[in-house]
């Protein structure tokens, strides 16, 4: 015998009609897990296999497992299709356009599940790490879950240049946008689906900085963020075009901060949909006078030494340390100059642009004589010092240099200059 409660669910009732608890709410899936693809005919068969025998065998919970194929070229959707019927748990998507951001988006959206998670199809994370990411998502605990190769607990295997990046990157994002979540572009993340449902409407970006964008947005809604540290090999066969990501990164970076800068985002409304309390309204906002001059110097810092990092890491391949350092010097100089004129120092307009480039170039001249100078003493200590050494005593000397810099600029560069506030 069953009573309908007044929530409209359905209840067990006892012999002498005392209701006992209401049967849970059925729900079809627990856990989506999409993998993103594109052209992966070679990995997508040992990936899906091997996926689907943790889940079946480690995961307490309902699960399906989404081969999400956005525009892949190759026989990519032919062997989803094939793993579909091979597998009841297993379902493929098909999108004619490229992009795992817009691959992600679609899915999650048009998913019933509890909890959405993704991984790259590489499988580079231990999957033991799999329970843990999710389980603070099942209970309600946090709202979103990633994998984090930076913290002390992890055990990752992939080489310095990608490890340089990857740090750089955690920098950029702490000192621009102000961050706390450690590592953005793990490809190891879960998100419960009521936030998904609001998030992802916001989220702009179709590519790989579709990760950093939700979980700035997240972060900056109040939502909890669960990390849990993985085991991750890299992979050699990696087809991402470094350079290009960076690109990407950078230009999404800025169009996020100039979105919340500008309060163009409804991320209070988010907060309240998901039953945030409000921020204090006593809570402090962006520091002015020096303060503020000094906080937005050191992001636009952080922002153009990270860019001069990776412009000297890939122009070291071709060329000297000395020549690769001036080039990426002379590069990042301009911007940051530029960015500096209008977010520091709130000079708006054209008038004097082409004086403060030039005093600009004369501070450049001087970071040339630091770290120059620090690589010349380097290499009269060791005439062939690892690129890692080198990168390590330029990320000092810049640092050094960077002082001098917020110096010059403040009392020669824009010395006639009364701070504004900044132009969004």
């Amino acid at each position: 015998m069953t009573v309908t409660l007044t929530d409209g669910r359905a209840g067990d009732v006892t012999p002498d009609g005392d209701p006992r608890r209401p049967r849970s709410r059925p729900t079809a899936t627990v856990l989506d897990v999409v993998v993103p693809v594109y052209n992966e005919e070679v990995d997508l068969p040992r990936c899906v296999e091997r996926l689907h025998d943790h889940l079946s065998t480690r995961m307490p919970m309902s699960f399906r497992i989404t081969i999400a194929d956005n525009a892949s070229t190759d026989g990519t959707a032919a062997i989803a299709a094939e793993l579909s019927r091979r597998f009841p748990e297993v379902r493929a998507t098909h999108l004619a356009q490229k992009g795992r951001g817009r691959a992600l988006r679609q899915v999650w959206l048009d998913s019933d599940a509890d909890v959405l998670v993704y991984m790259d199809v590489d499988l580079s994370t231990d999957l033991s790490a799999l329970l843990p990411l999710v389980a603070p998502l099942v209970s309600g605990h946090s709202d979103l879950a990633i994998g984090t190769r930076l913290h002390r607990g992890s055990r990752v295997v992939r080489g310095p240049k990608r490890e340089i990046i990857s740090r750089c990157y955690n920098l950029i994002l702490r000192g621009t946008l102000a961050a706390h979540f450690s590592d953005a572009q793990c490809g190891f993340k879960a998100i419960r689906r009521p936030v998904a449902q609001q998030l992802l409407p916001l989220v702009q970006d179709t590519g790989w900085f579709f990760d950093t964008e939700l979980l700035v947005l997240a972060e900056r809604s109040g939502l909890r963020i669960h990390e849990v540290p993985v085991d991750w090999t890299d992979d050699p066969d990696s087809r991402v075009d470094i350079v290009q990501t960076a690109k990407d990164d950078l230009r999404g970076v800025w169009r996020v901060g100039r979105a919340l800068s500008t309060g163009a985002l409804p991320l209070t409304e988010v907060r309240r949909q998901l039953g945030r309390s409000a921020l204090d309204p006593g809570t402090p906002g962006v520091p002015t006078g020096l303060t503020r001059q000094v906080v937005r110097f050191a992001a636009v810092g952080v922002l153009s030494t990270a860019a001069y990092l990776l412009l000297f890491l890939l122009l070291r391949d071709v060329m000297s340390a000395q020549v690769a350092n001036l080039l990426a010097l002379a590069i990042t100089a301009v911007g940051n100059t530029a960015a500096n004129r209008r977010l520091t120092f709130g000079v708006r307009g054209r008038d004097g642009a082409v004086r403060h480039q030039a005093q600009g170039f004369g501070v450049f001249l001087l970071g040339l004589l630091i770290t120059g100078g620090s690589l010349w003493l380097l290499t009269a200590a060791n005439p062939t010092p690892p690129t890692s050494i080198e990168v390590a005593v330029l990320v000092v000397a810049n640092l050094a240099a960077t002082v001098v810099r917020f110096l010059l600029l403040r009392s020669w560069v824009f010395r006639h200059r009364a701070p504004a506030t900044p132009a969004a």
